[in-house]
């Protein structure tokens, strides 16, 4: 009998803060064994799916109750439920287009880092022998960064949904990743304009004329933010109609071009991002590569004691995160 058929499956091996059921599995029951074989390909946990013959997509994926054949088939649930969360969080995903470097910290407190050179600091000047070298000052935030829980409450009977298929409910458990995501991009958001209690809120310009946006204007954003790259610009609804009806993101070779790949062209080479969350009347301009920390306390976070026990009706779906800035002036608002 193979080693993945042998392992015993508990509720204890979700209480690691920063492992995964997965990562449980892995250390178990290294994938690396089964190169070569019928298995490979499978990480630990889908190799228990198999175990137990539950399929959690396709034409002929089981129903829920699948899962709770057994008691050890029952401890997979809630990383089925984590996985299609996860899943759901990728699939809305747009803070890998924002922020620099993410932080997974094992606790509630953390204290980021930052630096804000001066304009001298920011040129690269020419340094005889002998002569001072001009400095970076990276320096320990005052204050902590802030941490939001983002989540949905799981409320359904076991009865109601013991019958469905997988594949439906994974559609349910991924639009609560989709809202996860959504909420913590407004967080970013929420940062990036108003700072992160370090007395970082991001600068501003003014549009030339008040109501309207003109590629000037996306021109002046670009200036002020240099010597750092504008390769991000955030958008609401309202500017994001304004931006694309400009004359210059009408250009006729950019049209063919997006007939041809399906890449709208966007203002100055930047990678644009619609949001609802962002109030009208201002777009953010900013250099990923350096501008914001994500710092995430564990990962999502499911009752798992009260799924394995079939307890849906209150079981929550959480993920805990805060966002810091890194260089302050690698982000500007454009108001308008």
């Amino acid at each position: 009998m193979a080693l993945y058929e042998n392992i015993t499956l508990e509720k204890g091996m979700y209480q690691g803060k920063t492992k995964s059921l997965t990562d449980v599995l892995e250390s178990i029951d290294p994938s690396e064994n089964y190169k070569g074989t019928a298995l490979e390909g499978l990480d630990a946990f889908c190799r228990q799916l198999k175990r137990f013959d539950i399929r959690v997509s396709g034409e002929g994926s089981d129903c829920v109750e699948k899962f709770f054949q057994s008691s050890n088939s029952a401890a997979l649930f809630p990383e089925y439920v984590n996985r299609a969360v996860h899943q759901g969080i990728e699939e809305a995903d747009v803070l890998s287009d924002v922020v620099a470097t993410v932080t997974t910290i094992d606790g509630m407190d953390y204290r980021s880092i930052t630096s804000s050179p001066t304009t001298d600091d920011k040129s690269l000047v020419k340094v005889n022998e002998g002569a001072y070298i001009p400095q970076t000052k990276v320096k320990t935030n005052e204050n902590l960064v802030k941490l939001h829980k983002r989540g949905r409450m799981l409320v359904a009977s076991y009865e109601a949904i013991k019958y469905q298929r997988l594949d439906l409910f994974t559609v349910t458990l991924k639009q609560i990743g989709a809202y996860i995501a959504r909420a913590q991009l407004k967080d970013a958001i929420d940062v990036i304009l108003s700072g992160d209690g370090n007395n970082n809120a991001c600068s501003s310009v003014s549009a030339a004329t008040q109501g309207s946006i003109a590629y000037a204007d996306l021109l002046n954003l670009w200036a002020s933010l240099a010597p750092y790259e504008l390769n991000t610009i955030i958008a609401p609804t309202s500017a994001m109609t304004k931006l694309l009806s400009l004359t210059e993101m009408k250009d006729a070779t950019a049209g063919l071009n997006f007939h041809k790949t399906g890449k709208m062209i966007t203002p100055l080479g930047a990678n644009l991002i619609h949001t609802g969350s962002m109030s009208s009347g201002s777009v953010i301009a900013l250099d990923k590569t350096c501008a914001l920390e994500m710092v995430k306390a564990g990962d999502v976070v499911t009752d798992y004691d009260k799924l394995i026990d079939r307890q849906l009706e209150r079981a929550a779906i959480t993920s805990t995160a805060g966002f810091a800035k890194i260089f302050k002036d690698a982000s500007i608002k454009l108001t308008y």
